[in-house]
């Protein structure tokens, strides 16, 4: 393991794949993610593109190669750490619809660093974690401003 890659102090870490159809694999997300990273709030741990054609066919897209560098360059530029190997993004693209592409992102979560550590350092071990989906929370909020009318 690289030795930036602290297990005593690291965040939790994360993988997320999203799907676009494949003309929506433009670099729009990259300025966010660059600024997420350059604020410390993430760091980027792995990145690739993969996409399923017409026919099914998947295909990894190496960001140097692809017509996002421009836009994911200073991201790729930064450290990676190859988390995933190709069979496992083939994977990933072979779960997507026919023309679609994802992006995949594996990301640590620098933010939440200092009390992972002292989770761990404590003995604790996180044993549940959900993410809220964006429909469920809109639904509560708009529940909340009814209830207020």
């Amino acid at each position: 393991m690289p030795s930036t890659l602290d297990v005593t102090s690291i965040g939790p870490v994360d993988v997320a794949v999203i799907a676009f159809e494949t003309d929506g694999l433009n670099g729009q997300v990259a300025p966010a993610l660059a600024e997420l990273q350059r604020s410390g709030t993430v760091r980027i741990i792995d990145l690739a593109f993969v996409v399923r054609a017409d026919d099914g066919s998947t295909a990894i897209i190496e960001i140097e190669d692809s017509d996002v560098y421009d836009a994911f360059g200073e991201i790729a530029q930064d450290e990676h750490f190859d988390l995933l190997n190709d069979e496992e993004i083939l994977e990933i693209a072979g779960a997507l619809e026919p023309g679609q592409g994802a992006l995949v992102i594996v990301w640590e979560n620098s933010w939440a660093a200092k009390l992972a550590t002292a989770i761990r350092d404590s003995g604790g071990v996180v044993v549940a974690l959900e993410r809220v989906p964006l429909v469920d929370v809109l639904r509560a909020i708009a529940a909340l401003e009814e209830a207020e009318a």
